[in-house]
């Protein structure tokens, strides 16, 4: 059997034990409570999902970098975290303990996408399958989610707790696909090498700064795909509370967004067989920009569903070709702890968007405005990101490299200016 395939078995495991986890804690976050009640307790919500990135950034990362077949076994002690944590999860649901171990869970979950993202490159041919791949594990996901939905909901009506049992049943299940997985030499010796066999050190490096500029601008570019999904969600959500929607419309959007998602992971492939990683995120950005700008002018439910699945197709194609992109130009060496450094300012990314109308006051950012906002915010996007492809093929600084820099030197030099001066 090939090694893909045992980690697609993982992945689907993997993708039902969190969604288990997921009904299982589900409560009365956002829809028991009227819109203005509703704020504080999802801007609350937003702020501690950033948590589990601070951890999994700078020490989980490297970890998975340095240890001896690292990313095989932090794969499977994710797996036997979340089974513990599931099963303490069970003795202490109504009590403040559910708090840390959840938070917890949450962590080991974002342990094994880092290093499932790290290993993938090791399992494909080419590096022109890394999209294929990526997209065949974000179906999965959906599938592994989805079939763990019906049990988790049934299991629910008795008590949460059994959700929790299913889920520990379903992380130590993961575990024996996993335990198939390859060892990866992720940090090789290094051997003595006649450097007349070397090519010259100039190209190189030369070849390793581009790519390394191409990773730094997909990041941002991805950066902005986050912030406007995490934007476009909590508009839309507080937009139809707001117009006093029915609670089936809230289900259209999800619907809508999971459409979209689907569609991009599906079509992916397809659309890399023509087209490079690069283009594909751009076009993206320019997608959504673009169906923002039209329902600026026809700002209803239907145009917003229709934006809603616009988003989550952006999201999902962006993703995949921002991980192909990693996975193809990143030294294997430093994969871990590149996912988990870029995964920390995703998340932060997607809590500053979901933040903006979440901590707007109802009727202070109406619907019309919010979406035009997201039609411009991906118009700079992507005239920066293809501006910095442009200036990298050419050997010269990136626009929005020039624009950071001035903005820093103009704060730098203002805070010089108010600093005040010892007397005499």
């Amino acid at each position: 059997m090939q090694p893909f395939t045992w980690l697609a078995r993982t992945h689907l495991l993997s993708a039902a034990g969190d969604a288990l986890i997921a009904i299982a804690l589900a409560g009365s976050l956002f829809f028991n409570l009227d819109p203005a009640a509703a704020r504080p307790r999802v801007a609350l919500y937003l702020l501690v999902t950033m948590a589990p990135f601070a951890v999994v950034g700078p020490l989980i990362g490297p970890l998975v970098d340095r240890s001896r077949g690292g990313r095989r076994g932090m794969i499977i002690g994710a797996g036997i975290a979340r089974a513990v944590l599931a099963l303490l999860m069970v003795r202490h649901l109504d009590s403040l303990l559910l708090f840390p171990e959840a938070f917890g869970a949450l962590v080991a979950g974002k342990t094994y996408h880092v290093a499932k993202s790290a290993v993938v490159p090791g399992l494909v041919r080419e590096e022109r399958d890394l999209v294929e791949a990526n997209s065949k594990l974000m179906l999965l996901s959906g599938l592994g989610g989805a079939l763990a939905a019906g049990p988790g909901v049934l299991l629910s009506l008795a008590s949460s707790r059994w959700v929790l049992v299913l889920a520990a049943v379903v992380f130590v299940l993961m575990t024996f696909p996993a335990r198939r997985l390859p060892r990866f030499a992720v940090r090789p010796s290094r051997v003595p090498q006649d450097p007349e066999l070397q090519p010259p050190a100039h190209p190189g490096e030369t070849r390793h700064v581009s790519r390394r500029g191409g990773m730094l601008l997909a990041g941002s570019a991805m950066g902005v795909v986050r912030a406007m999904t995490g934007f476009t969600l909590f508009l839309i959500a507080f937009w139809l509370r707001t117009d006093d929607a029915a609670p089936w419309w809230f289900g259209f959007m999800f619907t809508a967004s999971a459409v979209g998602q689907l569609i991009g992971a599906v079509g992916a492939p397809w659309l890399r067989r023509r087209v490079r990683e690069e283009v594909l995120l751009a076009s993206t950005l320019v997608l959504a920009a673009a169906v923002s700008f039209y329902v600026v002018t026809a700002p209803d439910r239907f145009s917003v569903l229709v934006l809603a699945m616009v988003i989550g197709l952006m999201s999902a194609l962006g993703k995949l070709c921002f991980d192909a992109i990693v996975q193809r130009d990143e030294v294997p060496a430093d994969r871990g702890r590149t996912f988990a450094r870029f995964e920390t300012r995703f998340q932060l990314m997607w809590v500053i968007g979901g933040l903006v109308p979440v901590a707007a006051p109802s009727g202070i950012l109406p619907l019309r405005a919010g979406v035009m906002l997201l039609g411009i915010a991906g118009l700079v996007a992507v005239v920066l990101y293809a501006g910095g492809l442009w200036a990298l093929a050419r050997g010269r600084r990136p626009p929005s490299e020039i624009i950071a820099t001035r903005v820093r030197t103009r704060v730098r030099a203002r805070v010089r200016r108010n600093r005040p001066q010892p007397p005499g």
